[in-house]
């Protein structure tokens, strides 16, 4: 039995001043209304950084930095894994195309958004949300 392989998803934690970005969903119905880090598929011979530079100019018309990667991998159904890149805005001021909302979270407000679950495990613990400064 072949085990399908899985597409890898690239979301972009975009920090500025000591808040991240968070995109409102309008699709599929199943998320639509909550909150992801916004970015997309990473196509066929492209890298994980080049897709989500390229995601992000697409969904948001601006340029980012990606500064490193967050650990871990979350699952998105049987099809994906998402992971998550810690960048900054170099161009541009985001503007959504895909989502109907963007909203810069700090810390203390990260529990009062409907973030989708695979995105979840990649916000800071409560406990280190007060300790650490977030940004990159």
């Amino acid at each position: 039995m072949t085990v399908p392989t899985r597409t890898l998803v690239v979301g972009a934690a975009i920090f500025r001043d000591g808040s991240v970005l968070a995109a409102r969903r309008t699709a599929p119905a199943e998320a639509a209304g909550r909150w992801e880090f916004p970015g997309g598929k990473v196509e066929p011979g492209e890298s994980p950084e080049d897709a989500l530079v390229r995601e992000i100019g697409e969904e948001l018309g601006c340029v980012i930095e990606v500064t490193g990667w967050l650990s871990g991998v979350a699952l998105i159904g049987d099809r994906h894994e998402l992971r998550v890149a810690c960048a900054v805005l170099t161009e541009g001021e985001p503007t959504p195309t895909e989502h109907d909302l963007l909203r810069w979270v700090t810390a203390d407000e990260l529990d009062d958004v409907d973030w989708l679950a695979p995105d979840r495990p990649f916000l800071p613990a409560p406990g280190n949300r007060r300790r650490e400064r977030m940004a990159p």
